[in-house]
């Protein structure tokens, strides 16, 4: 599915007069593609995954899925935030089905796909274990398992390897590739990190402070899948210095 961002605005008000958040933003994310939105913090990388994921308006400019305008919420978009957000009472695999109850859904149909998402991530075995006995990255892996329970064409992940540890974060920045890679949707991966960004992306976003705006759009030319060992390789470093030279020009 295209996705198609045009001359997005934001603006929220405030005692002292309207805040500008985002200015003048234009995005385009081709099918299944993956692309990552690597800015500033208060650069409007929030508001964006809000915006795509329905759960706000743009003050100014439109928002189109293959031609047609967005109007509220989708099925066929899912989001992975910063926290798992796991319900604490129920198992994985009841985490996992909790968006098709939520649209009051009958779960039994989708109970299958579930056992086969979390499978996906590499939780077999821990359908039937609730959050207090997973690990900070098994969270987020049942996190993502639910994003995708809807199969979206877009899913839009906010900052969700944030809260894990170094190790855990490369750890799963391979397994995302691995999920991503069997899944295909279009990815929209809002991060701070240059590692994160490169090693996962087929372009890197680049947004300057608030107001945001895009002051680059980076093709990543490295051959998947990537390993490890893709972060020591010539062309990842010197994408990674290209983008850091990007925001000391900005600042």
């Amino acid at each position: 599915m295209l996705l198609n961002l045009r001359d997005i605005s934001v603006s929220y008000p405030s005692r002292r007069g309207p805040v500008l958040a985002l200015d003048k933003l234009s995005l385009t994310i081709e099918p299944s593609s993956f692309v990552s939105v690597l800015g500033p913090s208060g650069c409007g990388k929030s508001t964006l995954v809000r915006l795509v994921s329905g759960l706000q308006k743009p003050t100014a400019g439109s928002i189109e899925f293959d031609g047609v305008p967005a109007s509220g919420a989708r099925d066929d978009v899912g989001v992975a935030f910063q926290q798992a957000a796991l319900l604490p009472w129920k198992t994985a695999l009841e985490n996992v089905l909790l968006p098709i109850r939520l649209t009051g859904q009958r779960a039994e149909p989708a109970l299958e796909r579930a056992r086969s998402l979390l499978d996906l991530v590499g939780l077999s075995g821990f359908h039937d274990r609730y959050p207090h006995e997973l690990s900070g990255g098994m969270q987020q892996r049942v996190s993502l398992a639910r994003s995708l329970i809807r199969g979206p064409s877009v899913l839009v992940m906010d900052e969700p390897f944030s809260a894990l540890d170094a190790m855990t974060r490369e750890n799963m920045m391979v397994e995302l590739q691995r999920i991503w890679l069997d899944a295909r949707p279009s990815v929209l991966f809002i991060t701070h990190s240059i590692q994160e960004a490169v090693f996962l992306s087929d372009r890197v976003v680049v947004m300057s402070g608030r107001p945001g705006k895009i002051i680059a759009d980076v093709p990543v030319d490295l051959p998947r899948p990537r390993d490890l060992q893709t972060l020591a390789h010539p062309r990842f470093v010197e994408l990674s210095n290209q983008l850091r030279d990007l925001f000391n020009t900005e600042k």
